[in-house]
């Protein structure tokens, strides 16, 4: 126990230090800019957003399940809240995050996480790249009645991302994008907007507080809906991000602790005076292109980003956002899955379809789980359509020319019942039908009921039916749901 202890804690903690440093200082500088962001989004103070992003990502370093994953304050998590603080105030938004922690964690405890797997690539490829679209739509406002410093500081920028690692990947490129255009926009005194042009940063510690609302079914009925929302949202995006983390560095993560993690992330959260978030892909993608990999990157990265607002406000301030635009556009660039133009050629076009379906509907709505449930949907319909075309039923007629035997191919389902049922020749005047589905599987109540028609409508023409080789499970199924004589009529697979 103890081995598996110390492994834990150097793979996760201590076998990556330097890197995971460095990663957490760069996502730390992305991280304020965006808080305040979608704290403004949400109609609340900024630092309610910049509280949530410190504490999110020093619990969630702990007790996540997913190493170098980055969670924060998020802005699809900031749309859903507008209209609660709109109405009712912050302390009700707090009070929600609170419920939304706890809702999350139920989750977790029912292995909801689990979920992902119905999750076809297509719809992980699509929710990829509309990220992608939408963190690089987000930085265009910015550019907005800007001048041409701004553009050129955005261009060398991009360009110290992209060249520098070519002498040495020592230091984060990003990170050094920020420093670089941040003293020269100094020394020049170049009529940028700043980070401090964004909102005021925090300046004290966050206090442990309960939200002053009263504690009654009415406070229960106003939260509700919206923290069911934010735990769904949350969830899914989180569980997304982790997958996404996973192709790029290889390894696996438990996605059912993943729940539970945001779950009590966000309690502490709505605790200490911050809103409800959840994982941020871009940030977590900056983090992995940093070398960040283990859990000391996300817990750097929260750690520093309350170094920066309580230690080196007045620095932050002057942080040009030309050089936050160029880090978030080559997260942007390096987000896309550019591959997946050229497989538009290659991979089946129903794949395509389901990609692109899921990219329109989160770039039109902006929101990832209208998207991806729109991709789920299409892609499960897609591929139900496919199984119910592999069902074939072929006949014989016996010799003597009173016996006909169907033999079936394939899976019974909702989506092929009605084939199964019109491939049997009703009319046809013989003595006996014999139906053998040793190489079939009957699946849900519309798949019984299909038999349940065949054998009915034979035996009013006088035929006598008999089921042969049913496998058990179908069996159990077709004896639980179907209503026809089946003691008379069926025959079980024979044991081997």
């Amino acid at each position: 126990m103890l081995s598996v202890s110390i492994s834990y804690i150097k793979r996760n903690w201590l076998g990556n230090i330097r890197n995971d440093v460095l990663a957490g200082m760069v996502v730390a500088l992305a991280l304020i800019p965006e808080a305040i962001a979608f704290s403004i989004i949400a109609g609340v103070d900024p630092k309610v957003g910049l509280y949530a992003s410190f504490c999110i990502a020093v619990v969630i370093a702990f007790i996540g399940g997913r190493s170098g994953m980055i969670s924060a304050a998020t802005g699809s998590m900031a749309l859903v809240m507008v209209l609660l603080v709109k109405t009712h105030g912050l302390e009700y938004l707090l009070a929600a995050t609170i419920l939304t922690g706890i809702l999350q964690i139920i989750a977790g405890i029912f292995s909801l996480g689990t979920l992902m797997r119905f999750v076809s690539r297509s719809v992980v490829t699509g929710f990829v790249n509309a990220l992608a679209i939408l963190i690089f739509m987000a930085q265009l406002p910015e550019f907005k009645g800007a001048g041409i410093q701004m553009y050129g500081m955005v261009a060398l920028g991009l360009a110290i991302i992209y060249i520098f690692p070519r002498f040495t990947k020592a230091i984060p490129s990003p990170l050094v994008s920020i420093i670089v255009i941040t003293v020269l926009s100094i020394y020049f005194g170049m009529d940028l907007r700043t980070v401090g042009d964004m909102g005021e940063l925090p300046s004290t510690l966050p206090l442990f507080l309960l939200p002053d609302i009263p504690l009654n079914l009415e406070t229960l009925r106003i939260i509700f809906p919206y923290a069911l929302t934010l735990m769904a949202v949350g969830l899914l995006e989180s569980l997304m991000t982790a997958t996404i983390v996973d192709d790029l560095t290889d390894t696996p993560s438990n996605k059912n602790r993943e729940c539970v993690g945001q779950g009590l992330a966000n309690i502490v959260s709505g605790f200490l005076g911050g809103m409800a978030g959840c994982a941020m892909i871009g940030q977590s993608v900056i983090n992995i292109k940093s070398g960040g990999r283990g859990r000391l990157s996300t817990l750097f990265a929260g750690m520093f980003l309350l170094f920066l607002l309580m230690v080196l406000g007045d620095w932050v301030r002057q942080i040009p956002m030309a050089a936050l635009v160029a880090v978030m556009i080559m997260v942007s660039i390096g987000t896309f899955s550019w591959s997946s133009f050229k497989n538009l050629r290659t991979h089946p076009k129903t794949s395509s379809l389901v990609m692109i379906s899921t990219v329109i509907v989160v770039v039109i709505t902006h929101d990832l789980a209208i998207g991806v449930f729109v991709g789920v949907l299409t892609s499960a319909l897609f591929f139900a359509r496919k199984v119910s075309r592999l069902l074939n039923i072929e006949s014989q007629l016996s010799g003597n020319g009173e016996e006909r035997t169907y033999k079936v191919y394939g899976q019974v389902f909702f989506a092929s019942a009605s084939r199964f049922a019109e491939a049997f020749d009703f009319k046809e005047v013989v003595q006996d039908i014999t139906i053998d589905v040793s190489e079939a599987n009957f699946w849900d109540l519309s798949a019984v009921g299909a038999l349940d028609k065949v054998v009915m409508k034979f035996r009013r023409e006088g035929t006598a039916v008999r089921i042969l080789g049913m496998n058990k499970a179908s069996a159990m199924i077709v004896d639980r749901l179907g209503v026809y004589d089946k003691p008379n009529a069926l025959e079980l697979m024979p044991k081997h």
